[in-house]
């Protein structure tokens, strides 16, 4: 994959995005307008009155919104930022066209943004991205250091009132962090300072696609942070020309832990960070459970280490990161002792990380899962069904609705109820509910005192609606 689009081209150019409230465009769209771009956008989720407060938000920070019926597409100066897989029928899509409008994908856009940058830091992997990128830009930020971020999450750290979608931060154009994405393919397109590698497994590609993108990633960036706890990963470290290793198991890894001093909770980790580069050692005080994210604070260290940062000020200041929303988030808990977390688990390694964290302590678990779409279920259905009937026991159980669907071509022939029945199969429990309203009024009925439940999906802004409704009905 080529990467054609030069900065200097799109300087004060108007932007329109097709789908401007989505994950991925939400923050772009900030930066964008936040490094002086005229931004316009439509999104079907406003159209539909899904998540009302965020477009009235984008609005007020002076965002232009139209319907999505091509009525915001009047230029042929505009650039259409819109997806890939967008149809040609999607009226901003056909209004573009018949304009002429130059069209960008939304890696197309983010990679000039972030190339352009003197010094550039790039998280990819299967999981683990977003709070990996989290925890590089608070470690910046407490460093004074002043870092635009690019995430797929909000930031806790950086909520305001000024802006409560934060996952998006605006700051110094020359220093650049972003999560990276290889399930298109577009990870080709940037040339980072660092690029750090957290992990190598199926997600929406093939291994051994995976292989090659990730190995070129590793190749192209001038110094590679890789987890020698990832098998595939640490087989790419000769493709790297300078690299920093890190890894929890690992004990000849340059940043890796003394294993005797983890100490687990269910509101947080604590562990001896080892600095095998420079024979030092520092307690590292995580606000967050889970060997998982020991490893993300690894990552997140190693690369300050890669850029100069001393390993002690980076380990201090993740002890006030507050995390991300929807990663492990803890909703609330009941009257009766129930209590509700929203995760971002959407594929195997994310959902069962997840799911051990919540084994780690005691207590039944209730996981709803809402799948991200029907194709990404197909590829990895058979992988996330032998995760939900490995990682719970026999008292737990699994509730699945339908995949979210926001309309468009897709195959819908292969669904949810596939997935139960491996699960079953394979020795789990699990319930297969087409709606997810009725889901919710199952997992209530289902639900008693010490209960944990978790609402997992991707995709899809009102998953986290419907966990803090689940909390009020609970006992």
């Amino acid at each position: 994959m080529d990467n054609g689009v030069e900065v200097g081209t799109l300087t004060g150019r108007p932007l329109f995005f097709c789908g401007i409230g989505g994950s991925g465009m939400l923050p772009l769209a900030q930066i964008a307008h936040g490094l002086g771009h005229p931004v316009a956008g439509s999104d079907r989720s406003r159209d539909s009155g899904r998540t009302p407060a965020k477009f009235a938000w984008l609005e007020s920070r002076g965002f232009t919104l139209f319907p999505q019926d091509g009525s915001g597409v009047t230029s042929p100066d505009q650039v259409l930022v819109a997806s890939a897989a967008i149809e040609d029928t999607v009226p901003e899509v056909a209004r573009a066209k018949e304009l002429g409008c130059e069209r960008l994908s939304r890696a197309e856009l983010l990679s000039a943004l972030f190339n352009e940058a003197g010094f550039s830091i790039a998280v990819g992997g299967t999981s683990g991205k977003s709070t990996v990128t989290g925890m590089i830009a608070w470690i910046l930020h407490e460093g004074d250091y002043d870092p635009t971020v690019m995430n797929g999450a909000v930031m806790k750290n950086f909520v305001s009132a000024e802006n409560p979608f934060a996952s998006a931060r605006i700051g110094r154009p020359e220093l650049f962090v972003s999560e990276v994405d290889e399930s298109d393919g577009s990870i080709a397109l940037y040339r980072p300072t660092i690029g750090v590698l957290l992990n190598v497994s199926l997600d929406h590609k093939s291994i051994e696609e995976l292989r090659v993108l990730f190995g070129d990633f590793v190749a192209r960036a001038g110094t590679a942070v890789i987890n020698l706890d990832s098998p595939e990963a640490g087989y790419l470290v000769p493709r790297a020309a300078h690299c920093v290793t890190f890894g929890v198991h690992s004990r000849n890894a340059d940043i890796t832990v003394d294993p005797d001093s983890i100490d687990q909770s269910e509101f947080g980790i604590r562990a001896a960070v080892i600095d095998n580069l420079r024979r030092e050692v520092f307690p590292l005080i995580l606000p967050m459970p889970g060997l998982h994210n020991l490893s993300n604070a690894l990552a997140a260290i190693a690369t300050a280490s890669a850029a100069g940062i001393g390993v002690g000020n980076a380990t201090y200041a993740l002890r006030s990161f507050a995390g991300l929303s929807r990663r492990f988030d803890v909703i609330g808990t009941s009257a009766q002792g129930v209590t509700v977390i929203d995760d971002f688990g959407h594929n195997p390694e994310k959902c069962a990380a997840t799911l051990r964290t919540l084994k780690a302590s005691h207590g039944r678990v209730i996981a709803f899962f809402q799948p991200h779409g029907y194709g990404p279920l197909r590829q990895m259905g058979a992988e996330l069904a032998q995760t939900f009937a490995r990682e719970l026991g026999p008292d737990d159980i699994t509730i699945m609705c339908d995949p979210v669907y926001f309309g468009g071509t897709v195959d819908r022939s292969e669904g949810a109820e596939r997935i139960v029945q491996l699960i079953n199969a394979a020795g789990g429990k699990a319930e297969h509910i087409a709606a997810r309203e009725d889901c919710g009024i199952r997992i209530a009925a289902l639900a008693r005192p010490g209960d944990r439940v978790v609402v997992m999906g991707a995709r899809d802004d009102t998953l986290t609606e419907f966990a803090q409704s689940l909390l009020t009905r609970l006992p």
